[in-house]
């Protein structure tokens, strides 16, 4: 079988995706066609098009209307890269339409919206998978491993992941600093995007720490914006509605505890302080707030040995095996956007779950609207209360602007 895979959203995010399948394609070249590829702006729907036929026979067709494409063309499962207030809106019509999907992190603007993909999953019987690349890299694979199945770190009980940088936002969040312009984006306005830091690359840390330490129980946080930045758009200044600044304290079923901050609006000094601990040991990790550890990060025993996590990731290797090295990274795959897709489509091929599917996607983001609806009531939330719909009054005016 030869999954028929269709590309919905071509801007930044998606060129990850299509490197991806390149690399899928060259390990198992019958595993998926890419037939189309979507977007409202037809340069660069083409564009991603034109990318194709480096790694596969012919470039997919061309489309601006998800309604026309699954009209005009028989697709089995979709990859959705579009802007977040689409996730749910993309994700239910394809669904609806007797297609597998794949969304982009987080899943849904808002609790409403993810359950939204998740009924339409269920009631259509196709496969819903977050695609979350981090946690499926060498790094936080390794750290999984230390921690639970070779016991090197033992139990894990804290983690600190703090971060100040005094240059203000930027990367996907760019945004004008007090007395500055930018470019106005979708990322600006928290009704398209969900939130700031919190939610989007925060959406990857969650999961990760999720991943490490177990189900989150309650969340306290702040989230600030301290810098009067706005944007322009066309003739016009409008203001940012996003976070620059936020504190959180995330407490786990499992008796650990967290302590996550990260700054982009302070003055005068930037630090970085990232360590995962367990009672025997810690994975320190040079000044990723957002992501978890990395390959480059170092293990630090109780006895003040320390070694890089790559010498243990050679470990993890050998200790999977053959059959475990293929089911962790496939034909030697290392790339999180790669993995994430091969384990979506070898899930639609092979009739299982995948990895990540839209519950999982769910609870991972929920630690991040925990923390928006702890900073938006003032009281500390219990992230099954944002789970349940409960606890929404931070999501309330994004609900309401999409109808949810």
């Amino acid at each position: 079988m030869t999954i028929r895979l269709a590309l919905i959203g071509c801007g930044g995010i998606s060129k990850r995706h299509r490197e991806g399948y390149a690399a899928i394609k060259a390990a198992e070249p019958e595993l998926f066609e890419l037939v189309a590829v979507c977007d409202a702006d037809r340069a660069r729907a083409e564009e991603a098009a034109a990318s194709a036929p480096a790694w596969q026979p012919a470039a997919p067709r061309v489309f601006t209307d998800i309604g026309e494409m699954l009209e005009g063309e028989r697709i089995d499962a979709a990859d959705i890269c579009t802007p977040h207030f689409l996730h749910h809106v993309a994700g239910v019509q394809c669904l609806n339409a007797g297609v597998h999907v794949q969304v982009e992190k987080p899943i849904g603007v808002t609790v409403r919206a993810t359950r939204q993909l998740i009924d339409a999953a269920r009631r259509n019987g196709k496969i819903l998978a977050t695609a979350e690349n981090i946690r499926r890299m060498p790094g936080p694979r390794t750290a999984h491993w230390l921690f639970h199945e070779r016991g090197l770190l033992g139990e894990p009980v804290a983690l600190y992941a703090q971060r100040v940088q005094t240059q203000g936002m930027g990367g996907p969040f760019a945004g004008a600093t007090t007395g500055q312009e930018a470019p106005w984006v979708w990322r600006h306005d928290r009704t398209l995007s969900g939130g700031g830091p919190v939610m989007d690359s925060g959406a990857h840390f969650c999961d990760t720490i999720r991943y490490l330490y177990g189900d989150a129980e309650s969340c306290y946080g702040r989230v600030l914006q301290l810098l009067d930045r706005r944007a322009r758009r066309g003739d016009e200044l409008v203001p940012v509605t996003m976070e620059d600044t936020f504190m959180a304290t995330i407490n786990f079923a499992g008796g650990a505890v967290g302590s996550w901050s990260v700054s982009r609006g302070l003055p005068g000094h930037s630090f970085a302080a990232v360590a995962y601990y367990g009672r025997e040991g810690a994975i320190v990790e040079p000044n990723d707030a957002f992501h978890g550890p990395r390959i480059n990060s170092q293990v630090v025993l109780r006895d003040g040995t320390s070694r890089p996590l790559a010498e243990y990731y050679r470990e993890y290797l050998e200790a999977l095996g053959e059959n475990g090295r293929q089911r962790m990274f496939p034909h030697g795959i290392e790339d999180g956007f790669a993995l994430e897709t091969y384990d979506f489509l070898t899930a639609i091929r092979d009739g299982r779950p995948p990895e990540i599917d839209g519950e999982e996607g769910l609870r991972a983001k929920a630690i991040a609207l925990a923390i928006y609806e702890s900073s938006t009531t003032g009281q500390v939330v219990r992230v099954e209360d944002v789970v349940a719909g409960r606890a929404c009054e931070y999501q309330r005016p994004i609900d309401e602007r999409w109808g949810l």
